[in-house]
């Protein structure tokens, strides 16, 4: 699991059916073994080298993220899974990308950039206006949600420390929407799971009084 708050940006030293990625803070207590999201998709460090780590990127992964896109050079953001009992700031994010979206447009509002991203029909029923998304494995909040884009705000932080920054349109990001939207969809498919307040409270919700 994951919370979309990118803590490092690396750069891809080796790319194929593994990549090298060049890296310094998340190296730190990383062991082989271990799960971490490169630009927002989980994947298994299986070597570690000196100020690198590498993963293994399945045929599966190459088609269905950007990750298949990745040359020499280029960077990427990276996020460690989030130990037991360490700080959630950002949402639950998988690591397991829904599609692939695209850059439209990237404008400045004030001291912010708006990045407005077209994305396939199929995930319109999760996209909905302040809701979460993961973009690149970073945690947004929705802003003028449509039937085939959306938008998001970047601040100064994020244009620093991600590689969201160098996003310019038509590029490509690998899009995860709110795991807890996928749940409610899939509840009100069920005609025997009608959410009423005596539902929530055989599972454990009150009522507010």
């Amino acid at each position: 699991m994951f919370t979309g708050i990118v803590e490092e940006v690396g750069i891809i030293r080796y790319a194929s059916e593994k990549l090298i990625i060049e890296a310094k803070k998340v190296l730190e207590d990383m062991k082989v073994g271990d799960s971490i999201a490169v630009n927002g998709v989980c994947l298994t460090v299986v070597l570690l080298g000196r100020g690198c780590f590498s993963v293994e990127l399945m045929p599966e992964t190459a088609r269905r993220t950007n990750l298949g896109k990745l040359r020499y050079g280029d960077k990427v953001n990276l996020e460690r899974a989030v130990p037991v009992g360490g700080r959630f700031g950002g949402h639950f994010v998988q690591g397991h990308v829904d599609d692939i979206g695209k850059v439209v447009s990237v404008r400045r509002e004030n001291q912010a950039i708006i990045m407005k991203i077209a994305f396939p029909e199929r995930l319109m029923p999760y996209i909905v206006d302040k809701g979460f998304i993961a973009v690149d494995g970073v945690s947004l909040t929705v802003i003028d949600p449509g039937d085939t884009s959306f938008s998001v705000s970047l601040v100064g932080y994020t244009l620093e420390h991600t590689i969201l920054g160098q996003k310019r349109s038509g590029d490509a990001v690998n899009l995860e929407v709110d795991i807890i939207g996928k749940y409610v969809e899939r509840l009100s498919q069920r005609s025997d799971r009608v959410l009423t307040f005596e539902f929530l409270e055989r599972y454990g919700f009150t009522k507010v009084r």
